[in-house]
């Protein structure tokens, strides 16, 4: 494993150096495997066209975004078959998006290979969520 060539852990998920910042955000899209970047570089320029103030880092192995002083928003992880965004405080998102989680506040969005992304409703779910009080972590 180098920087430029990541290791790929379960489910194809990059293996990220932990950072703050674009550059660790960028790295980690780039080692995304095959239609899993697009996605990534899709969500990428969907969340900061409607909240372009938004900060990005990578923890655990996964990009989130934010908003200064309010606490993270989002995150994306790549697992097998899907990339999975988590919107840490979705159950207060109108409509919010269709995946349960165990905690009451997290909702999903699972993309599969092939997905029409409907972007005028995703960028309408980050500039919501960037309004609500974020996750902290």
């Amino acid at each position: 494993m180098t920087a430029a060539n990541p290791e790929l852990l379960s489910g194809g998920n990059p293996q990220i150096a932990k950072g703050e910042g674009d550059a660790p955000v960028q790295a980690y899209i780039a080692a995304m495997p095959g239609w899993k970047r697009g996605i990534g570089e899709r969500v990428d320029a969907l969340v900061m066209r409607a909240v372009p103030d938004a900060r990005k880092a990578v923890k655990w192995n996964s990009p989130f975004y934010g908003l200064e002083g309010n606490g993270w928003f989002l995150s994306l992880h790549c697992y097998t078959h899907y990339v999975r965004l988590a919107f840490f405080r979705g159950a207060g998102l109108k409509p919010p998006p269709p995946g349960a989680s165990k905690m009451p506040n997290v909702r999903y969005l699972d993309l599969r290979e092939g997905d029409a992304l409907d972007e005028a409703q995703l960028a309408q779910w980050f500039s919501q969520a960037a309004c609500l009080p974020g996750w902290n972590a």
